[in-house]
């Protein structure tokens, strides 16, 4: 392990604020959009969580690292963050079941990574400027020749990336002999939502983020799954066309984060870049139909446009979010087709959400 824990470490943001810390991880430099995640738990979960693809993460919990990373704990095949802003990343964990240390962990990925930030005041400025891009270097301390690279990096806002972490080939999960068939489309998902299908007795056959229905439709499904992932809804053209096209063959469909987003374009509902949007495991959830309420976790910034909602005879809302009233679940009212804007998989939990699985699947089996 390198010794980084005295080698000093920069932050800019785009506006211009700079942060001074000490390197950890990986010796670099590393760009991104800034955003921020409220869970007290899961690091590893958020780190290789593929809707983070191309953010740099600030964890907003003071200790980060202390039961060190675990093989089994993650949510894809790679850390998915372009880089990590802590107060305490620790790289000593007292966690006997662990594989190895944060600071091993972030080498073996090469993830840059910085330290001894005030993280407090960070998010505060964030959740009052906004999300915007920054930089971040362990080997470079010229404020000049950062803030160059800084300007060079593409907005968010208009930037298609669900393409860039999709699956580059099929592949199945499951009983085959199962009778209940699901169709993935892989946007980024992560690998819980795919047991929680599993687990309820699904085969399924995650397809490439462009698959075109046609294909899709060689598997024969019961229904169709559209997943979470990274980057602006609106651009995504190709996957607009077939969720339209799911609906138009009357196929059940379940939606989540950006799933959720196509299929509210796909009726005709814009999406809006949010001001820093939701990441954490805490964020609190009316389910209107039931009217009880739920603790998600949460990852997105981007948003449905909740007056086109409300304004659309063919989408009843199913959920709402309690801290801002943004439009967390919809129905589309003639066909079996619904969707929310959170993670019900939510790993490491809270686990209130996992019943829109089940209402999937029977809503499947009564087809």
């Amino acid at each position: 392990m390198s010794d980084t824990k005295t080698t000093p470490a920069i932050l800019i943001l785009q506006d211009g604020t700079i942060f001074n810390g000490t390197a950890f991880g990986k010796t670099g430099t590393a760009t991104g959009e800034i955003c921020f995640n409220t869970g007290m738990t899961g690091y590893q979960e958020v780190f290789t969580d593929p809707s983070y693809f191309g953010q740099v993460l600030i964890m907003n919990n003071v200790h980060i690292g202390n039961y060190g990373v675990k093989a089994v704990d993650v949510e894809s095949d790679s850390v998915k963050v372009k880089a990590v802003i802590g107060r305490n990343l620790e790289d000593r964990y007292s966690r006997f079941m662990a594989d190895a240390s944060l600071q091993e962990y972030f080498e073996a990925q090469d993830v840059v990574a910085i330290d001894d930030i005030d993280t407090r005041a960070l998010v505060a400025h964030i959740r009052t400027q906004g999300a915007m891009n920054c930089i971040i270097s362990s080997e470079i301390t010229d404020v000049k020749q950062l803030t160059k690279m800084l300007n060079e990096v593409p907005s968010m806002d208009g930037l298609e990336l669900a393409s860039a972490v999709s699956t580059t080939e099929p592949y199945f999960l499951g009983d085959e002999k199962s009778e209940l068939r699901i169709a993935v489309l892989d946007f980024g998902i992560k690998k819980n939502i795919l047991t929680c299908l599993v687990e309820r007795g699904a085969y399924v056959k995650v397809h490439n983020a462009k698959t075109r229905f046609e294909e899709t439709e060689k598997f024969k499904p019961h229904g169709y799954f559209i997943s979470n992932g990274p980057g602006d809804p609106a651009p995504m053209d190709y996957a607009v066309n077939t969720v339209k096209q799911i609906l138009a063959a009357d196929k059940p469909l379940f939606g989540i984060c950006l799933g959720h987003q196509l299929l509210a374009l796909a009726n005709d509902i814009p999406t809006f870049k949010m001001h820093h949007g939701h990441r954490g495991l805490n964020h609190p959830v009316k389910n209107v139909i039931s009217g009880k309420s739920e603790i998600t976790t949460q990852n997105h910034g981007f948003g449905v446009d909740p007056e086109a909602v409300r304004a659309n005879g063919n989408i009843e809302i199913t959920h709402i979010n309690l801290n801002d009233s943004s439009i967390e679940g919809i129905r589309i009212k003639n066909k079996k087709a619904f969707s929310v804007q959170y993670h019900p998989e939510a790993t490491p939990g809270p686990h209130d959400s996992r019943y829109l699985f089940d209402e999937f699947i029977n809503m499947i089996n009564t087809n």
